[in-house]
């Protein structure tokens, strides 16, 4: 028996007849097997989202060959498509600033292969972790940040961006708010996370202004980043049930728990291609 291999295909493009019996015509063509397929008609907005994952025999160039072929496919249905090898992992750019349980969390996530991801830089505002990061045998840039010197350390930054390769960026608790423009060119590319109380509770120490008011749930939201702070498509959101006899401290805790897991789901769904992004909006293909 030939070795198998894995591909993922995944599209959306305006509503249409016949778009996933074209889909499904070609991978018989191809002799591949589908193994999973998703899709979700949004009527209200007249656009369909799909994404399939299928196997055929090992063969020669077969991935250039598939996505020449597919590319007049997706001429025909004005299709915004990828199609690449299932497992290939994503290279992910790290930004972070003191608050290192999310830093911590990809990183292992990454080392025991949870998350199909390489990890090629981690930048920072501050030097802190630079030993943590150092010992998974990732390169540590502090790239230090002030009111002055934004547009330069942006300018490096984003060749950093260019330099590794990386096709996703992540902001595990990076405290500096983007510029327009920086955010504007990492569209579709950035994902960030922050605890669910903004905007009710802003600026120093949110989950203490929450106890203060008695909160029953703490949570957290990752989403793609826009010009708009901490209102970008969301795409993950995990919310944990408290109580009176939650102190500050716990609140912490759990709100540190919940940011970890939302944000390794955002980056779980975005590698796998599960997400796909229409305006202020996300369709999740689970």
């Amino acid at each position: 028996m030939s070795e198998q291999i894995r591909h993922v295909l995944t599209l959306q493009c305006p509503e249409g007849m016949g778009i996933v019996n074209a889909v499904t015509g070609f991978l018989l063509k191809h002799e591949r097997t589908i193994v999973e397929l998703k899709q979700f008609d949004d009527m209200a907005a007249g656009r369909l989202y799909l994404r399939v994952d299928f196997a055929g025999d090992r063969q020669a160039d077969l991935l250039e060959q598939m996505r020449t072929e597919f590319a007049g496919v997706a001429q025909e249905f004005e299709m915004d498509w990828q199609l690449r090898e299932r497992g290939q992992k994503t290279k992910v750019l790290i930004m972070v600033s003191k608050y290192d349980h999310c830093l911590n969390d990809l990183l292992f996530r990454m080392h025991t292969g949870d998350l199909p991801i390489e990890v090629v830089a981690v930048a920072s505002n501050h030097p802190d972790h630079r030993s943590l990061v150092e010992w998974y045998g990732i390169g540590f840039h502090h790239i230090p940040v002030t009111s002055q010197t934004k547009p330069e350390a942006e300018g490096k930054l984003l060749e950093l961006i260019e330099r590794t390769g990386a096709e996703l960026i992540v902001l595990a608790r990076y405290m500096q708010v983007l510029s327009d423009n920086l955010a504007t060119a990492l569209t579709g590319k950035t994902i960030n996370i922050h605890h669910s109380f903004l905007p009710s509770f802003k600026g120093a120490k949110p989950y203490h202004q929450a106890w203060e008011r008695g909160v029953k749930t703490v949570g957290a939201t990752a989403h793609y980043v826009n010009s708009e702070l901490d209102e970008g498509p969301i795409i993950a959101q995990q919310v944990v049930e408290v109580d009176h006899t939650f102190g500050p401290a716990e609140l912490v805790a759990a709100g540190r728990d919940s940011e970890c897991k939302a944000l390794s789901n955002a980056v779980r769904w975005h590698c796998e291609g599960r997400v796909f992004l229409y305006g202020n909006r996300t369709v999740i293909l689970r």
